[in-house]
């Protein structure tokens, strides 16, 4: 008897939960962004927490510190007022863009670089940051650029970015490790897993500062624009969210926030970024 009633019972269970599925990717969809954060007087970004000048878990205050979370406090300012409030999820690579298309982010502002691929699935602001892709290596390593990326050599990638194919399309004779998130991939490095570590200039930037013992060469090999995205017709909010930026970049507040990020890396112009 229970097995029979169970044949009844479990197809409606899982029609049920089909359905409920649904519902949810619906009201996703429908809300409006810019009349949530409004309404609550909070614009909720998911930032990453590895990633040393950008978003970096402070272990001592808990809270993560950067230069796109000081960014985004600042468009949110501009957005909702001088009490509007910015919230901080941690995300990374792989994890930002399944929360921002759950509804569990209204925007990601974390190290995004601007593709046609990731532009089916979301919308972007204007650049906010014109990375472009580099190597880190260890000093006296005899990699100075892609061009010494040969046959036998190991490169370290995060998952999630776009430098697996792209470090392919570079050297295609190279092996590529696809690792989790930035700090894997940089004790990675540290240890001898690979040889050079890849991703964008800011970010490696970042990494040298942590240890002086390795450096970022070769200049860039790619241009990897970084951008805010939002979910797909969430047209107003991402207006409110370009006219901001370019508010922040004409009143010099963009200038002071990547100077007090950057201004101790040797080389960094503003100029060439914004």
């Amino acid at each position: 008897m229970k097995k029979r009633l169970w044949k009844f019972i479990l197809p409606l269970l899982m029609l049920l939960g089909l359905t409920t599925l649904a519902g949810c990717g619906n009201s996703v969809a429908s809300r409006d962004t810019l009349t949530d954060a409004s309404n609550s007087n909070t614009i909720i970004w998911g930032v990453k927490a590895d990633t040393n000048l950008f978003g970096l878990m402070n272990i001592k205050t808990g809270k993560i510190q950067g230069f796109d979370v000081d960014l985004a406090k600042a468009i949110t300012k501009e957005i909702l007022g001088p009490k509007g409030k910015a919230k901080f999820v941690q995300v990374t690579s792989d994890t930002r863009m399944p929360l921002l298309k759950a509804g569990n982010i209204d925007a990601i502002i974390a190290t995004m670089t601007i593709t046609p691929d990731r532009e089916k699935q979301v919308d972007f602001s204007n650049i906010y940051f014109k990375a472009g892709g580099s190597l880190l290596v260890k000093k006296g390593s005899p990699i100075k650029s892609v061009k010494d990326l040969k046959k036998g050599t190991k490169v370290i990638v995060v998952q999630g970015s776009t430098y697996g194919p792209e470090v392919k399309a570079a050297a295609p004779q190279t092996k590529v490790l696809q690792l989790g998130d930035y700090a894997s991939a940089f004790t990675a490095l540290k240890s001898g897993q690979g040889d050079a570590l890849s991703t964008d200039n800011g970010i490696l930037y970042g990494m040298s500062l942590q240890d002086k013992d390795y450096r970022v060469v070769g200049g860039t090999y790619t241009k990897e624009p970084y951008g805010i995205a939002v979910n797909k017709g969430q047209h107003a909010f991402r207006r409110s969210i370009n006219e901001a930026l370019s508010k922040l970049k004409e009143n010099g507040e963009y200038d002071k926030i990547a100077n007090k990020w950057f201004g101790d890396v040797p080389g960094f112009n503003v100029k060439e970024v914004k």
